[in-house]
């Protein structure tokens, strides 16, 4: 069963203008079906298998003659130095695009050494797993029990297509990831620290991000967490938001916040088992704002666009959750799982002597209701299951 998605326009775009493409995207979010759905004509290989992770990693200008182009290549990670040798391809016929589509599972940015190799001659696109509006899309529904379903059970397409429970599907999931990707990445001696590392993150999603405090409760180094973040950020698993504070004063939180991009998966590592422990976790509030981020990331991720996007807080406690310059404006988002409509001139008024009004392009509130409305100031209501209608120009 087939989940269409967002992001295949841009990524057939994205084919016709350059030779190589890398699909990135976190482990099982559906690149290699997207690819092979889009384009079934291409030939395919995978380094997943070690054979080919091997042979190719030795000598990969003869690994490569042994399929017919245009070629997809699978898990580029586990042999990235044969991007020197796709380069040398590339070079033999610069101007034919569309020659070899990669995925990865890492972001090919933080690749280290290998980021340089394909300069000018690769498109990078991220896929996400499934958004809030792929799902409507898919199963017609758009109610506030809907948004509470797809918080719970997450974004990933095999727990949609397959029907597969999420415990059950997150166990093998995370086994996985520690023992494959996260042992190839770096040298961890006992992965169980990593495991309660993910855990107690889980807990902060949607909040200040503090190394010390989380490396004084697992007992590790501050470096070593430092480390870890960066392996969660780089496997498209975690979202680094960093604060906002261009031109605005010097009192400003400078620390950035952690979010998890996949509440399915959050929700696991919570121990969240049941819609009902959900709507009953204290931590909901911040589930939901982890939920906001989720789409807005998706929905710029999905035209092949890389996010420009913030956080604002001072030391007075003045704060919004979300920050988009745009055409010289501010775009300012607030996320509040409910909201009393009638208290609507409160919100943002923290910020008003800080924020010129001529400043901001538009105030969006977004509720677990997908509800959408006009209020006074440039105040916009929404859900969050069209992220379009709130940050596309009036």
């Amino acid at each position: 069963m087939w989940i269409e998605r967002e992001i295949s326009k841009a990524l057939k775009t994205l084919a016709q203008k350059r030779p190589a493409i890398l699909l990135t995207g976190c482990r099982q979010s559906g690149k290699t079906s997207l690819l092979k759905r889009e384009f079934p004509e291409l030939s395919y290989v995978t380094l997943d298998v070690p054979l080919y992770a091997e042979e190719a990693a030795i000598a990969g200008d003869i690994f490569l003659k042994k399929f017919d182009r245009p070629l997809i290549i699978d898990e580029i990670q586990y042999a990235p130095h044969l991007l020197r040798h796709i380069k040398v391809e590339i070079d033999k016929n610069r101007q034919t695009n569309g020659q070899f589509f990669i995925t990865g599972s890492q972001k090919f940015s933080l690749m280290e050494g290998v980021s340089e190799s394909l300069a000018g001659r690769i498109g990078i696109i991220t896929l996400h797993t499934l958004s809030l509006k792929e799902i409507k899309e898919f199963y017609g529904e758009s109610s506030r029990e809907h948004l509470i379903w797809y918080i719970f059970l997450g974004g990933y397409p095999e727990l949609h297509a397959a029907g597969l429970k999420p415990h059950e599907f997150f166990d093998d999931y995370i086994a996985t990831y520690l023992e494959r990707d996260v042992r190839q990445m770096i040298n961890i001696k006992n992965i169980h620290f990593f495991n309660t590392f993910l855990r107690l993150l889980a807990l902060r999603s949607g909040q200040l991000l503090s190394l010390q405090s989380l490396a004084s409760q697992i007992g590790v180094s501050g470096h070593t967490v430092k480390s870890w973040l960066s392996i969660l950020e780089i496997s498209n698993i975690i979202y680094i938001l960093p604060p906002y504070y261009e031109n605005i004063g010097k009192r400003l939180v400078k620390t950035p916040k952690i979010y998890f991009l996949d509440t399915g998966l959050l929700l696991y590592l919570l121990g969240i088992r049941s819609q009902d422990e959900l709507l009953d976790s204290p931590l909901l509030g911040n589930i939901f704002e982890t939920v906001c981020l989720g789409q807005i990331v998706r929905y710029y991720a999905n035209k092949g666009i890389r996010p420009d996007l913030y956080f604002y807080r001072d030391a007075y406690g003045h704060e919004v959750d979300f920050v988009i310059p745009t055409g010289g404006k501010l775009i300012l988002i607030e996320s509040k799982w409910l909201y009393p409509l009638d208290k609507r001139k409160e919100l943002f008024s923290s910020v008003k002597n800080v924020i010129p009004e001529n400043k901001i392009q538009k105030k969006v509130l977004l509720t677990s209701h997908n509800e959408e409305a006009t209020f006074e100031n440039h105040l916009f209501l929404a859900g969050c299951f069209e992220p379009a209608r709130f940050l596309e120009s009036d």
